[in-house]
């Protein structure tokens, strides 16, 4: 025996049984839920019986367990029994979700939720890192699985590491995992080379099957350096084969295989951890490898950023409204009055929305029907937010001091960011129709009057923008019949400070009549006429930035504080795409079109102190589709009009953008191009979760060599940032999470808008993948830098284009419905935090008010955090991501805690607190 041979013989073999569920995918989740259910039935027979050992490990699932037992709950008390004892291992994830496409807080939510789920049926969860199927990883999943008591990773694509079983995966912040990287064809291999689950109707020979087990011991002990061997049996949608695991069973009886769940392989590889000799960092994307003699099949699948844009959008706002408006305020309302946290209603949510997180689902690679399922799930996650947000606003708002007259109402507005909000905003304002009305001239259209006044008794200036009569608002009282009466919505933009997670107040009221010539008129409630910010036919500028729109359509964008210029921003982009929801497929015979060849519509929209608006309409002749047959996109075209709404506000450093396109064509990418100008540049960044990610801009050189091309486009959450010394570009957007930096002399940042696909893997292709004849809407800004951009600075002006600002309106009969002796002040804030760092969520906890906030930066960074009157906190202390305390507490008299935070750490502060109150 020579000494390769011995050390093979030396190997522990460790089995694993599983299943990789995939929630839905090319079946809805009813189809694969009737399938789980005869899954886990024969599972759970054959433990009862025996003739499993056991444990069964449910893909690192616990949402497993819920859709079992709405269909089995005669079966729970079994379930649950065989949780405890450890024969079925649930989570730690509640669905395994992609990384890239849900936020660092709806990772930690999902894991959160797994675990509780796992508890709740009598078993502890499972500590493995199950990321086996996840397109990619990002660089803080490292620090996340730390955050819950994980201390390793069992993961295939975004890694290339032929013949190597084992590496240690450092994070952002150099939080390590002790990772096993599935080799061959991923957590299927054995399934494929064992099992030999691919040849449906070769009858399985015990001996047969021997020999291939031993031969697949042999190949991954040759590719291990820790003393054991794992065989993970849980391929996609896969009962157990009871003939195969007769097999299996006879060296589990002898002793020479174990049979655990994936964590008690995982405690044998971290006890290792010492021999592991290869290290990666960060985020891993590499795409897939190809090379003699390799059988390593991983795929990275990086053409689902843009897949079926609309999830992208929809999930973004759900997440938003839940961590910015839903959670916040009502801990600020029940803190200021004493109501419930509604913490059921946030349970439910949330849930709603993770369920729509399973990677096959939220990455919009699946069959129509998945996806339209997940229209409902979002819309009870937004229901759920949407009602609590409006409940805490409404409950704050009718607590402010002072009482309202006949024709007068209450508008509060709230701020969702954790520092100040100084600028302009619009509110549309629902004005009763039997208010004063008032016209110009001869009366050729009727306009409200009224005037506003600020938390300070100062009259407010506005800027009328736009007015819809005779539409309906409603009042319900939980002891009468619903009221409803006719009102004007006029929406105005006015000039605003609000404390920092707090609101202000405005009043108005009804412009006073006037006698004229013995008739009685409606006030004329107008402001003086100040010069708006356009200051050419299709020009416009404030203190920092003009923008000048040209004939084509494109921007001229001048930083009035560098002399810096940039030019043919707003290029939009049409290629062909041919691929599916999982890959965009460049067509070797493409035509590129580009707007610029062609004049657009310029209207002014708004020209005010406040607010200026251009519309520029540009309009392409796209081909229809992409003709199969040929491979060349057709000769037919249509007209694709691309709408977009250019905003400058006072004071503003961005430039606003709305564009609205209806999609009139088939199989085609449309992006949407800035050139930078940066040419030095060779590297550039873009959010992620819980971080900001450096990538080059140039594609490998070698890419060529690959299965899996390299491709330019790379994920982002909100922002891309390109930039050199003097210059720069960011792009912040809402919802898109798709961008690139060009390898061209002009750099140009790309953003991708939406992409149109036909194929779906395995079905004939599913027509709604192509978005066609479907209004679609981006929201983004343009910001010009003058080098090194500040991370927090891009991570806050992100926030405040996801989340806005918000308003309530309350009548006398509103406040007398919600009353009771509580009283606020017209203004105040709940909560600033000063300082380089990103919050990420506020809410109530069993133990208090828990922050979470991470630093995006190299360096570490101090922050400070203060809770706003009556309000003196009276402990700190650090907490996991389970809000188990992890550092020592400290004592705290005052309003303020200072905090530093390193490099690229996330940090869970949970406080107690007490009011003050004041001596009269």
């Amino acid at each position: 025996m020579n000494k390769d041979e011995t050390i093979v013989k030396k190997r522990s073999v460790y089995y694993v049984l599983s299943t990789h569920w995939d929630r839905e995918w090319y079946q809805t989740f009813q189809n694969f839920r009737y399938q789980l259910v005869q899954l886990i039935d024969k599972t759970m027979d054959a433990l009862k019986s025996g003739e499993l050992c056991g444990p069964f490990y449910a893909d690192g699932q616990a949402g497993i367990a819920d859709d079992y037992l709405e269909i089995r709950p005669e079966r729970r008390a079994e379930f649950e029994q065989m949780v405890r004892s450890g024969k079925i291992r649930l989570g730690p994830w509640y669905v395994q979700p992609d990384e890239f496409l849900v936020s660092g807080e709806s990772l930690i939510r999902n894991l959160r939720l797994g675990s509780r789920t796992a508890e709740a049926y009598g078993g502890a969860p499972s500590r493995a890192g199950f990321v086996c199927d996840m397109f990619g990883h990002n660089s803080q999943l490292p620090q996340i699985f730390n955050g819950f008591g994980i201390e390793n990773a069992f993961l295939w694509r975004g890694v290339n590491m032929p013949g190597k079983r084992q590496f240690i995966w450092k994070g952002a912040d150099g939080s390590g995992l002790a990772v096993y990287r599935c080799g061959g064809e991923g957590y299927v291999d054995f399934c494929r080379c064992v099992r030999e689950a691919s040849l449906r109707t070769k009858p399985v020979d015990a001996g047969e099957k021997r020999r291939l087990l031993e031969q697949f011991i042999e190949d991954e002990a040759g590719c291990s350096e820790v003393d054991s061997v794992l065989l993970f049996d849980g391929g996609d949608h896969l009962e157990f084969n009871p003939e195969v695991y007769a097999v299996v069973r006879e060296k589990i009886e002898s002793g020479e295989i174990k049979h655990v769940d994936l964590d008690g392989y995982m405690t044998v590889l971290q006890a290792q951890r010492s021999r592991i000799s290869e290290t990666r960092t960060g985020e891993l994307r590499e795409p897939g490898i190809e090379q003699d003699g390799c059988s390593d099949t991983t795929e990275l699948i990086h053409g689902v950023l843009s897949s079926r844009v609309w999830i992208k959008q929809r999930n973004a706002a759900c997440e938003t409204l839940l961590t910015r408006w839903a959670e916040p305020f009502s801990l600020f309302a029940g803190r200021m009055l004493g109501t419930e946290y509604p913490q059921g209603f946030l349970n439910a949510a949330w849930k709603w929305l993770i369920k729509n997180h399973f990677h096959d689902a939220i990455c919009g690679c699946s069959i129509d029907a998945v996806h339209r399922d997940m229209q409902f799930r979002f819309s009870q996650a937004e229901q759920i937010a949407e009602r609590l947000t409006d409940e805490a606003a409404k409950n704050i708002s009718a607590h402010i001091e002072g009482n309202l007259g006949e024709k007068e109402f209450r508008v509060t507005v709230f701020n969702p960011a954790v520092q100040p909000f100084s600028g302009t905003t619009e509110l549309t304002l629902r004005i009763p129709q039997d208010w004063p009305q008032f016209s110009e001239f001869f009366g050729y259209e009727m306009k409200p009057s009224f005037r506003m006044v600020g938390a300070d008794g100062a009259e407010i200036a506005y800027q009328r923008i736009q007015q819809a009569p005779d539409r309906t608002a409603r009042r319900l009282r939980p002891e009468h019949f619903p009221e409803a009466w006719k009102v004007t919505d006029v929406t105005v933009s006015l000039p605003l400070t609000i404390p920092a997670c707090g609101y202000t107040t405005l009043k108005v009221a009804a412009g006073q009549k006037e006698q004229n010539q013995g008739r009685r008129l409606a006030e004329r409630t107008r402001h003086p006429e100040h010069r708006g910010l356009r200051v050419g036919t299709t020009a416009m500028q404030n203190e920092s930035l003009r923008v000048d729109i040209l004939p084509n359509g494109t921007l001229k964008l001048t930083d009035l504080h560098s002399g810096e210029v940039y030019e043919n921003l707003l290029m939009v982009e049409d290629t062909a795409d041919i691929g599916d929801g999982w890959y965009h497929g460049a067509a070797v015979n493409d035509q590129t079109f580009l707007s610029t060849a062609g004049a657009a519509d310029v209207a002014l929209i708004h020209d005010g102190p406040y607010l200026t608006t251009f519309r520029v309409r540009a309009s392409m002749r796209v081909p229809e589709q992409f003709d199969f047959s040929t491979m060349c996109r057709s000769d037919s075209v249509r007209e694709m009009k691309i709408d977009s709404f250019i905003t400058l506000r006072p004071g503003a450093r961005s430039v606003f953008v709305c564009t609205r396109i209806v999609n009139p064509a088939k199989d085609h990418r449309v992006r949407v191009l800035f050139p930078s100008g940066c040419a030095d540049a060779t590297t550039y960044l873009a959010d992620s979760a819980f971080d900001v990610v450096e990538r080059p801009i140039a594609l490998r050189e070698d890419r060529h060599l690959f299965k899996e091309l390299d491709v330019e486009t790379r994920p982002q959450k909100s922002w891309t940032a390109v930039y050199t010394k003097g210059r720069g570009l960011a792009v912040i957007s809402k919802g898109l999470q798709e961008s690139a930096v060009c390898d061209l002399e002009d750099r140009p940042l790309a953003l991708t808008l939406f992409r149109g696909t036909r194929r779906t893997v395995m079905t004939d292709g599913e027509p709604e993948g192509q978005l066609l004849d479907r209004e679609l809407v981006f929201d983004y800004r343009i910001r010009p830098l003058s080098g090194d951009p500040d991370r927090a600075a891009l991570f806050a002006e992100s926030h405040g284009l996801a989340a806005g600002l918000r308003s309530v309106q309350m009548h006398p009969a509103d406040l007398a419905l919600r009353r009771t002796t509580a009283q606020l002040p017209p203004e105040a804030g709940f909560l600033n935090v000063d300082g380089k760092v990103v919050v990420t969520a506020i809410q109530q906890t069993e133990r208090g008010i828990e922050v979470r906030l991470f630093n995006p930066n190299l360096e570490e960074a101090a922050a400070t955090i203060c809770l706003g009157e009556p309000w003196h906190l009276s402990t700190a202390q650090p907490v996991n991501f389970e809000s188990v305390p992890c550092g020592e507490e400290q004592r705290i008299d005052g309003r303020s805690v200072d905090w530093i935070v390193q490099p690229k750490q996330i940090v869970t502060l949970c406080f107690t607190s007490q009011m003050i109150r004041k001596k009269p």
